[in-house]
């Protein structure tokens, strides 16, 4: 994997198009604020963000045992707990 491009933020800014370009061919370019990296333009195929939506198929039926044993005792500590 080739060391990817840097980039000062004004200068990516006027070249965005190309970099873009970049990126769909696969180069990823960091881009940098007085020379301190701050962000990474980066192929989507590159991509491993923690903010993907998860499918929420495999948590089916995960809800059991949540409550506890008694699901209305506890239920009803919390509706106490609010008035207090």
């Amino acid at each position: 994997m080739a060391k990817p491009g840097r980039k000062g933020a004004e200068e990516a800014r006027n070249q965005l198009p190309d970099l873009l370009t970049a990126a769909e061919k696969g180069r990823s370019t960091v881009i940098t604020r007085h020379g301190r990296p701050v962000a990474a333009l980066v192929p989507m195929s590159d991509f491993t963000g923690g903010n993907r939506q998860q499918s929420l198929v495999p948590l089916e039926g995960s809800g059991v045992g949540l409550w506890g044993k008694d699901s209305a005792g506890t239920l009803r500590d919390l509706r106490d707990e609010w008035s207090r």
